[in-house]
């Protein structure tokens, strides 16, 4: 299904000329540097395709012939038609390696690079710009390169792509008709490996089978990792059928649906959380894709207040009717992360615009909470994640947890248990209850409730909730009032009760609290008559409420329950002072 999807989404956009996808046999790479030479193949500059300066430069896209896929010892042997890197274009070693090898290596690329371009059939080698090229050679004009300006900026870029331009001309030889019709002649033509046809199982159709799948790359992945790979062992071999013999995908169907993957990875429909790569799309234009994004990520620097504005129009939008003519309109979330030498899919979900514009909604409507006046309305899943992970950083989220959130999300079901796990964890380390973990909880509990226990009341309301009797919420309440009465009394402290007994009274309760009770009193005596009643109202309020003993100890949803408590507390108070004020 994830294949079919591909495939319908590449055929959609080939048909649009507009839509800038590469045609088979092609694709979009960026071309830092170009080298520029004349009519008879003399080298005449270097030139920096690049905007800007530094690692953020940004590079020029351009359309060239489809590069293959090369690993191992051997891979020095597989070139590209017209560019590649500097070490096959120019014949010069990588810094970074054993310059003795790395020289040999160079050489031996140089003549695969120079090898292709000689086997080329007549008629492209007759095109001005292809002979020029060709010349280039024979001159030994690529030796002039490294004497160029611009050559320290380019052997600095690690494996530096280069293809060709003609003195006076604007785009590359690449894109010459004479090198293109070749290109797409050539882009499905079998090797001698592949001998098989079969009915396509994406197609219908019958034709030459892909044996070997395209590699396609993601953040933290390798080069080489593929969505689709097969093992070439006897013991998933059958009827002589091999690698990609097995599940037959013709040649066409499979560059249809690798160039819609890489154009999606590479696109504006992508985003990374953690360590996965989700790609979206939908079947016709939908506002939900431009903003897709913009609820899981964070906003971009030179617009911080981006992803608010997303989730505000996803509300307007709903409460304007205009999801209601989605239904008809599929949306689909492919989720991919790196494992080894392939491509795992931690997620595949689809549906309708509709749904998902309602399910995130969902999301969002799960985590309101209390806030203070200078806190965001609405904050992405990347910032909730790093609220559960130590030092607040992406890279210490477990491996599966941004999937499994997002996926929770986009089903509409519970929210994965590590959640909670994690939040509650930090909380306890660093004894620090904030607004978006308080969210996490509520959202957790709630949902879990409404899904598990099929029960239509919510636990857990936006603020605080004087009617829940739920002992570990009052127990949250009750500590955070015995914190405020020791700031009160000792307006300069710097520990307070939460830095030293948060851990045990959220989970052993009956330990801590008669202890704290008793230096209450302490504190209370220090706090003007005024003080004294309000505070001592608000202590008996919340403990006629807890109507069973105080609990020996709280279960991992009960700590949650605690912080949600003490949260709702601490803000209430807090949003009274604003308004006496």
């Amino acid at each position: 299904m994830i294949l079919q999807a591909l495939y319908d989404y590449y055929e959609r956009k080939a048909q649009d000329p507009e839509s800038g996808i590469a045609p088979v046999g092609f694709e979009w790479k960026e071309i830092p540097f170009l080298i520029v030479i004349d009519v008879d193949g003399n080298v005449v500059n270097l030139e920096n395709t690049r905007e800007g300066t530094g690692k953020r430069a940004a590079r020029k896209m351009f359309l060239l012939p489809k590069s293959e896929g090369r690993t191992g010892q051997n891979s020095w042997q597989t070139t590209f038609l017209l560019w590649d890197h500097y070490g096959y274009v120019l014949g010069q070693p990588k810094l970074d390696e054993d310059r003795a090898k790395a020289i040999a290596m160079a050489e031996k690329q140089l003549g695969t690079f120079i090898a292709k371009l000689s086997s080329l059939p007549a008629l492209v080698q007759a095109d001005k710009y292809v002979a020029a090229v060709l010349k280039f050679y024979e001159k030994g004009e690529y030796k002039k390169v490294p004497a160029l300006d611009n050559w320290s900026d380019c052997s600095s870029l690690k494996g530096c792509n280069l293809t060709f331009r003609l003195q006076g001309e604007t785009e590359p030889v690449t894109g010459r008709k004479a090198v293109v019709e070749y290109q797409k002649a050539n882009a499905l033509l079998p090797d001698e490996t592949e001998t098989y046809e079969a009915n396509c199982l994406i197609t219908g159709k019958k034709g030459i089978v892909q044996r070997l799948s395209a590699s396609t790359a993601i953040p933290g992945g390798q080069a080489s990792g593929k969505l689709v790979g097969f093992q070439k062992e006897k013991g998933f071999d059958s009827y002589g059928k091999e690698q990609g013999f097995n599940a037959p995908v013709s040649k066409y169907a499979h560059a249809a649906y690798t160039t819609a993957l890489n154009t999606l990875i590479k696109g504006e429909t992508q985003m990374l959380v953690g360590d996965t790569t989700t790609v979206f799309w939908a079947a016709r234009p939908a506002q939900l894709e431009n903003d897709f994004s913009f609820f899981f990520t964070s906003p971009p620097k030179d617009d911080p207040n981006k992803g608010v504005r997303a989730v505000r129009q996803l509300y307007d939008s709903i409460a304007a009717g205009q999801l209601s003519t989605e239904d008809d309109n599929r949306f689909y979330v492919l989720g991919l992360a790196p494992n080894a030498a392939r491509i795992a899919v931690r997620f595949w979900v689809q549906g309708t615009v509709r749904e998902f514009g309602y399910r995130i909604k969902a999301h969002f409507d799960d985590l309101e909470i209390a806030r203070g006046p200078k806190d965001d309305e609405y904050f992405s899943l990347h910032r909730l994640l790093v609220h559960t992970a130590l030092e607040f950083k992406i890279s210490n989220v477990p491996p599966n947890l941004a999937g499994a959130v997002i996926q929770a999300i986009l089903n509409g079901t519970p929210y994965p248990a590590t959640l909670l796990q994690q939040c509650v964890r930090r909380i306890r380390a660093e004894r620090n209850v904030t607004r978006i973990r308080a969210a996490i909880i509520k959202a957790y509990l709630n949902r879990h409730n409404r899904i598990y226990q099929k029960t239509a009341k919510e636990e857990f309301t936006v603020s605080l909730d004087k009617t829940n009797m739920n002992p570990a919420y009052r127990l949250g309440r009750l500590f955070s009032v015995l914190e405020l009465i020791q700031e009160k009394a000792s307006p300069r402290i710097n520990t307070t009760i939460r830095d030293r007994f948060y851990g045990a009274a959220a989970s052993s309760p009956v330990t801590v609290f008669p202890q704290l009770l008793k230096l209450k009193n302490h504190h209370v005596a220090k706090l003007p008559t005024r003080s004294k009643v309000y505070f001592e109202s608000l202590i008996g309020e919340i403990v006629d409420g807890i109507k069973a003993e105080m609990p020996a100890h709280l279960a991992l949803d009960d700590q949650g329950r605690f912080a949600v408590g003490y949260y709702h507390q601490r803000q209430d108070y807090f949003t009274k002072k604003n308004e006496n004020q």
